[in-house]
């Protein structure tokens, strides 16, 4: 699949092809959800959605570093590095780390600009001196630079029925609310590693604290109060797939089972929380692999739906109308 993957998108170096195939692992690995999505797109572009998760997947894992072997001084040097290097290669087409090989060169293909690479790295630095966040709108501030732009660079690879600057608010909101998501399920996860990314007037409007929020993860014991703010935080994060949806429609009709599909399979995540009495202190919500594999199926028949239309419109039979012809009644 790799190989087919690489061809589509016309990648012949074979450098390069092995660049594109380490993101496409990272994608595969680390992002279950984002990659089973992935695999929906028009083969020639899955490439290119590798490569951006890649390099957002290689950068984070230098900010989280759960090894913790090296102190935030280090990792602010490692992030510095690899923003030299991203520079060097966006200017070039080359780089040091084939990960960013990869996404300077679909960078490249795509046109896409080379600020949203930079208002990322800002904010993953960010996560090396910031743990909390007093307001909605500190918050949303951060996730400028660590959610919707990564919307921003996925658009032109998706591309849009409509001027782009026109889908470009929803790509970016559907950013912020696949991250806030992520927000809300990892509470736990990230208040080990002394964070968290609830804003802080949100918890103290329902009696919470960082100090409460510690209490229950080492203790395991639930508390009102908290669940009250995860409540409020599962229904902001709603509203923000509300105003990412009218997008989906805006994009190429090829790409939208792929967008449809990760965006249920998002949102199953918040169901998932709320069906577990939204205990995201104390285990991590999952949508089961059945559900995974319903949503997908509906995708792949989305896509098939799409083509047998398309080559009807075009007076042609269904691709596979032969073998029904020959194979005689089901018995």
């Amino acid at each position: 699949m790799t190989r087919r993957e690489l061809d589509a998108a016309g990648i012949t170096d074979p450098s390069l092809r092995a660049a594109y195939t380490r993101c496409r692992r990272l994608n595969a690995r680390h992002g279950r959800t984002y990659f089973l999505a992935t695999r929906l797109l028009p083969v020639e572009r899955r490439s290119a959605v590798h490569a951006l998760y890649g390099f957002a997947r290689w950068a984070d894992d230098i900010v989280d570093d759960l090894d913790r072997r090296r102190s935030p001084a280090e990792r602010d040097r490692v992030l510095r590095r690899l923003e030299s290097d991203l520079a060097h290669g966006l200017r070039t087409g080359s780089g040091d780390e084939p990960v960013v090989r990869a996404v300077a060169d679909t960078a490249d293909r795509y046109g896409i600009e080379p600020a949203l690479f930079a208002d990322f790295l800002i904010s993953m630095r960010s996560d090396l001196r910031v743990t909390d966040y007093p307001t909605y709108a500190d918050l949303r501030d951060y996730m400028h630079g660590s959610a919707a732009v990564i919307g921003l660079q996925m658009l032109p690879v998706l591309g849009t029925v409509v001027p782009r600057e026109e889908a470009a608010p929803h790509a970016a909101a559907l950013g912020v609310a696949f991250q806030l998501t992520n927000f809300l399920r990892d509470v736990g996860e990230d208040l080990d590693r002394g964070r968290v990314y609830l804003p802080a007037d949100l918890l103290a409007a329902h009696g919470v604290d960082r100090p409460l929020l510690e209490w229950s993860r080492r203790t395991g014991r639930t508390d009102p109060g908290i669940r009250a703010a995860l409540v409020a935080a599962e229904a902001m994060t709603r509203e923000v797939y509300r105003a990412a949806e009218p997008g989906i429609a805006m994009l190429d009709p090829r790409v939208r089972p792929c967008i449809r599909t990760a965006f249920t399979l998002y949102g199953g995540i918040l169901d998932a929380i709320a069906e577990q009495g939204h205990t995201v202190l104390h285990r991590r919500a999952v949508v089961s692999r059945t559900r995974r594999a319903v949503t997908a199926a509906v995708g792949v028949a989305q896509i098939t739906g799409a083509r047998w239309r398309a080559r009807s419109a075009r007076g042609m039979p269904p691709a596979n109308s032969a073998a029904i012809r020959t194979r005689g009644p089901v018995k």
